[in-house]
């Protein structure tokens, strides 16, 4: 079982009805078409502190950050849904990276993150689709040692985007989205061999 890859699948929003986790949701469903393992979690879940040096010298990484930090390791690659932020990437996704980041005695640097592989996507309201975020996201990731794949996927208008099932309304949307999840599959698929 250990060679058989496997996705991590998350949104960078801890909001009960995010635009983002329900389009990662729908890239899940496209890795799981292939046949490739995937988790979906919420980063609600890990709630985690403010990143604080001072608090991780006294204390160590906090749990949630341990529990985190252990299931991007046990996964080959990342589906992240990034929303924007007054033009930037989410608080909470940059807080879970930073603290993900940081080694514990006898450990390689950024073993959660080197040789990995990820697909974004963005849900947003206004009228570029998270685009901004993206590139931040896709900037700091490949910093730390992340293969990011070029194809991305980016939903505007977004309170209009979603059938009350959590489908997409258009049909070359959801396809679009399902296909990133299939998209990245297939590359770590490639990456196990």
């Amino acid at each position: 079982m250990a060679d058989q890859p496997s996705i991590l699948a998350f949104a960078g929003s801890t909001r009960v009805d995010s635009f983002n986790k329900k389009i990662v949701r729908i890239a899940a469903d496209g890795v799981r078409a292939t046949g490739v393992e995937v988790t979906l979690v919420d980063l609600r879940d890990y709630a985690m502190p403010l990143y604080d040096g001072d608090l991780e010298a006294a204390e160590g990484l906090p749990a949630a950050a341990q529990a985190f930090k252990q299931l991007m390791m046990a996964h080959d690659g990342f589906l992240i849904a990034a929303p924007e932020y007054n033009s930037s990437i989410s608080a909470v996704l940059k807080n879970t990276i930073d603290w993900v980041s940081r080694p514990v005695p006898d450990e390689p640097r950024l073993v959660a993150f080197q040789g990995k592989a990820a697909a974004l996507m963005s849900a947003a309201a206004g009228g570029f689709g998270g685009v901004r975020s993206l590139t931040h996201v896709r900037a700091i990731l490949g910093n730390i040692g992340v293969l990011v794949l070029p194809e991305q996927v980016t939903i505007s208008q977004a309170m209009r985007a979603f059938q009350p099932d959590g489908g997409l309304q258009d049909e070359g949307l959801q396809a679009r989205v399902e296909g990133l999840g299939a998209q990245l599959a297939a590359f770590v698929t490639k990456l196990k061999k």
